[in-house]
Order: structure tokens, then C-alpha cells, then sequence
């Protein structure tokens, strides 16, 4: 759940600057790709954890 929150606060925190490149402003553009490569880490986490409970037969992590 960890990963998912983290997760979570990483699409909001990033709301702002994706406003601001619709805007024109290019370095925001920079850093919403950035937090675009954090959040696909982020789920690869999500995902790698799912399967590691999974293969350990335990749904509760």
C-alpha cells in the first residue's frame, strides 16, 4: 500500500506543472516526464509486490 500512496501523491504533485505546459512552459513539460518515469516505477513496484504476495500465497501486503 506504501507504493500506491506514493503513487497517488505523485499524480497530484505533478497536476500543477502539466497545467503549466498546456500553458507554454516548456521546463514543465521536463518535469512532468520525469514524474511520468517515477509513477511508471512506482506501478512496476506495485506490480512486483503483487506477484512476490502472490507467489508467497499471502493477499495481505
Amino acid at each position: 500500500m506504501e507504493h500506491f500512496e506514493t503513487l497517488k501523491k505523485v499524480i497530484v504533485e505533478t497536476e500543477a506543472d502539466l497545467l503549466k505546459w498546456k500553458g507554454g512552459n516548456k521546463a514543465a513539460g521536463v518535469r512532468v516526464r520525469k514524474s511520468m518515469q517515477d509513477v511508471k516505477d512506482l506501478a512496476q513496484q506495485i506490480r512486483a509486490a503483487i506477484l512476490e504476495s502472490r507467489d508467497a500465497g499471502d493477499a495481505k501486503q
